[in-house]
């Protein structure tokens, strides 16, 4: 299976996103502004990248966190991961919170969030009355793993 190929349009001044190294999933993606965006703490923000993409049918962009933004900023995706939908051609925008507790700022081409490319199942649902038992049943949250 080769490495799909899709259309990209790039409004910024920022690179294309690119993987960092050859065992990354994941590709930086950038901010774009015409200047600084300053997030309170709780604070959100629409963050836009200036970029625009054609996703074949079948796959999806995911939009997740970056570590060291989380890590040394208290920067984080909501909704994360978000999901780019393949046939969506409006500019990719990232929602950031601060979940610091100092004001934290964000300039263009700082590195935001990283998409992960996705295949993508599409399913149907088949009503019945009902459904086939499992050792774990109905246990939810925190039910795996208990003796």
């Amino acid at each position: 299976m080769g490495i799909p190929i899709f259309n990209i349009i790039n409004k910024s001044n920022n690179p294309l996103p690119e993987y960092a190294t050859e065992g990354s999933s994941g590709m930086d993606i950038r901010a774009f502004m015409e200047g600084p965006i300053v997030l309170s703490p709780m604070e959100r923000a629409l963050v836009p990248t200036g970029l625009f993409v054609e996703l074949t049918e079948g796959y999806e962009i995911q939009v997740r966190p970056r570590s060291g933004l989380a890590i040394k900023q208290g920067i984080t995706c909501l909704n994360s991961p978000g999901t780019v939908d393949a046939d969506y051609r409006g500019e990719l925008k990232v929602i950031l919170i601060n979940l610091s507790v100092e004001n934290q700022t964000i300039h263009s081409g700082d590195r935001i969030a990283q998409l992960v490319v996705a295949a993508v199942a599409k399913a149907k649902w088949n009503l019945v009355d009902t459904i086939n038992e499992t050792e774990r049943g109905a246990g939810g949250f925190g039910s795996t793993g208990r003796s």
